[in-house]
């Protein structure tokens, strides 16, 4: 294709090149760049009329982009690239694409500019995050301009522009250098206040089953005046198209002029080697690469026939007198999209956990005044409706409630729940010497030295057929030092489904069983035992390593062929279940563990006495929490894959109300294409029921029906069928079995969405899109109108955040926790349900630190009875979650620094704080001093302030005056003076 598109625009000139797809567009891009051509390239937008585009928001957000690019190019060599499906539509025209300019020093009215903002088709936010955002905060503006790489913060004195930064969206911190301007371009178009009227009606008289009718959802069907690029520009297509595929425009596509296919030029793919370079020496030869570096690598230098270009384009051409070759590689153009700060976003409702009272109902922030003075507090409901009343400051206290089973309110008070902490503990202790017991053996022993330094191993990276991601390559590069470090390995592996898991598992296999020994691949179904086999059998089949199978399927000449190999000490790898523990073999080198919290206690213990001197590495979809891992770092390694394959597309994220017309449109749509469907019902009493009305609208679809009260055996060989397509639409209930790979699958409907979690829904949507294959996932919901507008948000917020790796930050918070839970195995104890996966874990890494004398990190709880006006103000900051979030993190704060660091961050964000902030900011550097200096409780009586310390000591203040700022200031000063006395 390269070929045609090079030598036809070698002597000619369009406005426009059509061709199929974002990866045929990149390829004409490279061409046509190498041409010297400026190039504006379309997305692949292939909504249909009508459709809700919030799940299209990034294809909206590129045709903004590219096409204001191109009307603001003054150079007559441009030209737009644009897949078929995205050319038939019509588009903003340069009228829609102006751009709006903000600079230094410029007169803005708010109100004016607030709605010019909104007419642009920006989003209004909380917190900016993505392209296409906008938040107002009093006299600071936050916005993501379509086009840009980085959000602008927009400060205001009164009316004028005092300054321009951008910001970070992870940290949402801006940098210091100030800019002269910034330009906004519009998101889909810039629309007059008439335009805007008559398109918001136009949206409303729209006959579509969309969640949210406004600009952002179904804007783009409504503007009357977008053109047909067709007809306004000149354009050339790269191939013929199939005129019935586009039978609703067959007319258009048949007067389509085609490039010819090229005379002079062919494409050309080959392996580059110098016997190449000498075998064309005849020819004119230039050869392209990112850097110099790898020119010199492969010891190239300029010649009268070779010319190296620096250059990223990936090329290669040939003709009679010329070659052109591109030493680089097709890198698929992903956006890397970055979690939110918002790391716990509770609401009302949700169930906590407090330290010392146990489990309440949170209920939202309070403005409550005690002894004369405001102060916020986070209000919890007990038992009998019984309310507790926690300062903010002691945020750090309570924590969200995540455990397996339903949540029961403890009742208030000290006694009841220190009794079941007790419990607890003593386990907790148990389990904690245990895990610290197997380690200190396994440091003991010598490890087996397993080398990869060997030819064959680059031949097997080589044979991959992709390139690693960088997480892929870290991970292989610890495990490879691992296990030639004459040390017992033992470490775990998370990551999401589709990430690279087992492939990385085959490079410890494949030098263990190089270097001469056995490796053992324990899964915890049949069904996983055939997927990992014939994985394996199809990765090694060019590397002579044989690769046995052991599970109920397994024939007796099989297994007795297993037990010759295993006893005749041949290196080989064999993958099986638990029927593996019942083997002998004196020649192990490394067991893998697939899910090992599918294994049961008394497979572990088996497994633990087998892989004694074996190395260990246990391979994890689910997140392991940050703090446990810090707590076991020195008992287990870990490493973590966050980042997708290259070839994984994200998945198309609809939220729609239950419709016939929707369901058969999404099944129809993956039936065409020869795929399958995952249909999400909840409910095994009724789910007979919905088989009947699918039958209704596909009488031949074949369906089947999986829940937790069919037999395992069963479901493994029902599954099994399903993999073979035996059928077409897996009926089931949420807990579709999350290990075993199932690419055909990639379209998931999901009844009842809003009964569901974030963290579920989140996880149901990573069951498809895990080939190459465009993947589509349905939220439906019975009635828009009876959703909270609290549900509504979450679940639109799911429908634009369908990006790889979003992994919402609370769906991976709840993932993170209970991937805690099954690491220390225990997840079948009723101690979780007690107290919460959180509490739990916190309580486990204090005893793992205990027991390695390590000094844990305990922010005691301070007396604080301070009659000050205190609080993060609902004025200054506006939205409860911005301020819990706040809370949490300054309750959470161990240092003064931070407190700092923190109080720097708010101005930043939202402007000079107000008195009672700055006093609420004073309190938690007092907490932190008070801390430091072991004293238990502060309280004041108008001038008098006193204070306690945990030997029982008193002391005795007295300020200026009763006066908030003069209270502060004399136990700041105080407290100041005694930590630098060095009384602590």
């Amino acid at each position: 294709m390269q070929a045609k598109v090079y030598e036809y625009f070698l002597k000619n000139k369009k406005d426009i090149l059509i061709c199929e797809n974002d990866k045929e567009a990149l390829t004409c891009q490279d061409a046509l760049k190498f041409l010297g051509f400026e190039t504006y390239v379309l997305p692949d937008f292939r909504a249909e009329y009508g459709d809700d585009l919030r799940s299209y928001y990034e294809e909206l957000i590129g045709i903004s982009k590219e096409l204001s690019g191109y009307y603001k190019s003054k150079n007559k060599n441009k030209i737009i690239i644009s897949p078929i499906k995205t050319i038939l539509k019509k588009l903003p025209a340069k009228k829609h694409l102006q751009i709006k300019s903000i600079n230094f020093g410029d007169k803005i009215n708010l109100n004016e500019l607030k709605d010019e903002i909104i007419r642009f088709g920006y989003e209004v936010v909380d917190i900016v995050e993505m392209s296409g955002e906008v938040s107002f905060r009093g006299e600071i503006i936050d916005i993501f301009p379509v086009g840009e790489n980085e959000p602008y913060r927009i400060l205001l004195d009164e009316d004028l522009v005092e300054s321009i930064r951008v910001f970070d969206e992870t940290t949402q911190i801006s940098e210091k250098k100030e800019y002269e301007s910034v330009e906004i371009s519009p998101f889909i178009a810039s629309l007059s206040e008439d335009e805007y009227e008559k398109t918001t009606k136009e949206i409303e008289s729209l006959d579509t089953n969309s969640l949210i009718s406004d600009l952002n959802s179904l804007g783009f069907w409504a503007i009357d005046d977008f053109i047909d690029y067709l007809d306004s520009f000149s354009h050339i297509s790269v191939k013929k198209f199939d005129e019935d595929e586009f039978s609703y425009v067959k007319n258009i596509i048949k007067k389509f002029e085609i490039i010819p296919q090229p005379i002079n030029f062919k494409d050309f793919d080959t392996t580059f080697s110098n016997e190449l370079l000498s075998f064309h020496k005849e020819k004119k030869i230039k050869i392209l690469a990112k850097n110099s570096a790898i020119f010199e690598s492969l010891e190239l230098t300029p010649k009268d026939n070779l010319e190296l270009i620096i250059s990223d384009l990936v090329i290669n051409l040939i003709s009679k007198d010329e070659l052109v070759i591109s030493l680089n590689k097709f890198k698929k153009k992903k956006r890397v999209k970055k979690t939110s700060i918002i790391i716990d976003e509770l609401k009302v409702g949700d169930f906590v956990v407090h330290e010392e009272y146990g489990v309440g109902k949170f209920m939202g922030l309070e403005l409550a005044t005690v002894m004369g003075s405001q102060r916020e507090f986070v209000s919890i409901i007990y038992q009998n409706n019984d309310k507790l009343l926690l300062p903010v400051e002691n945020l750090n206290m309570i924590d969200r409630y995540i455990a397996s089973g339903v949540a029961i309110l403890d009742r208030l008070g000290k006694g009841s729940f220190a009794k079941i902490k007790e419990k607890v503990r003593a386990k907790l202790f148990a389990i904690a010497s245990k895990i610290i017991e197997i380690a200190a053996k396994r440091e003991l022993v010598e490890g087996k030295i397993i080398k990869s330094d060997f030819v064959e191993y680059s031949k097997f990276l080589q044979e991959a057929g992709f390139e690693y991601t960088k997480d892929q390559q870290t991970c292989v590069d610890a495990i490879l030092k691992d296990l030639k470090s004459g040390k017992v390995m033992d470490r775990l592996v998370s990551g999401d489904v589709g990430f690279g898991k087992t492939e990385i598992a085959m490079n410890a296999i494949f030098a263990t069983v190089k270097s001469g020994y056995q490796a053992l691949f324990f899964v915890p179904t049949t069904l996983l035992s055939s997927q990992h086999y014939q994985s394996l059998v199809k990765r090694f089949e060019d590397f002579n390593i044989p690769v046995f199978r052991l599970d109920r399927f397994t024939t007796t000449a099989g297994k007795n062929a297993l037990k010759k190999a295993l006893f005749d000490k041949v290196p080989l790898v064999c993958v099986g279940t638990h029927s593996l523990l019942n083997l002998q073999a004196n020649n192990i080198g490394l067991i893998v563990i697939d899910e090992e919290h599918k294994f049961g206690v008394k497979q572990k213990e088996k497994l633990k006495a087998i892989s004694a001197n074996s190395h260990l590495l246990s391979i994890s979809a689910t997140p392991i929490p940050r703090s446990l891992n810090m707590a076991l770092s020195s008992i287990k390694s870990y490493s973590t894959l966050a980042t997708p394959p290259s070839d994984r597309l994200d998945v198309r994220t609809l939220v729609k109300e239950w419709d016939e017309k929707v369901i058969k449109e999404a099944i129809s749509r993956e039936l065409r294409r020869g795929g399958q469907v995952f249909y999400v019902h909840n409910r095994i009493s009724t789910i007979d029921e919905v088989k009947k009305s699918l039958l209704r609208i596909f009488p031949n679809l074949k369906i089947l029906i999986l829940h937790s009260q069919i037999d395992m055996k069963t479901t493994e060989l029902e599954v099994e069928k399903f993999l073979n397509k035996e059928y077409d639409l897996m009926l089931c209930t949420s807990i579709v079995e999350s290990g075993i790979h199932m690419p055909n699958a990639n379209t998931i409907i999901i009844e009842n969405a809003n009964n569901f979690g974030i963290a579920d829904l989140h996880q149901l949507r990573g069951r498809v899109g895990r080939s190459d294959k465009q993947g589509y996932c349905y939220y439906l919901i019975e009635d828009k109108n009876t959703l909270t507008q609290d549900s509504l948000k979450r679940l639109v917020a799911l429908e634009n955040n369908s990006f790889l790796g979003s992994g919402s930050v609370l769906a991976y918070h709840d993932l993170e926790i209970r991937g805690g839970g099954n690491l220390v195995g225990e997840a079948q104890s009723g101690h979780i349900e007690a107290i919460g996966y959180s509490l739990y874990l916190k309580m486990l890494e204090d005893e793992i630190n205990a027991l390695l004398n390590k000094k844990a990190k305990v922010l005691s709880s301070v007396d604080m009875k301070l009659s000050i006006n205190a609080f993060l103000n609902s004025e200054y900051i506006k939205e409860d979650r911005i301020r819990l979030e706040l809370y949490r993190r300054l309750s959470k704060a161990n240092e003064v620094n931070e407190i700092y660091e923190i109080s720097g961050e708010m101005e930043d964000r939202f402007g000079k704080p107000d008195v009672y902030t700055k006093q609420f900011l004073d309190i938690m550097l007092i907490k932190i001093m008070a801390n430091k200096l072991n004293i238990k409780s502060i309280s004041n009586y108008e001038m008098n302030i006193s204070y306690v310390k945990f030997d029982d000591s008193k002391v005795v203040l007295k300020s200026r005056s009763k006066d908030d700022d003069d209270i502060i200031d004399t136990l700041l000063s105080h407290l100041r003076k005694e930590l630098k006395s060095g009384l602590v």
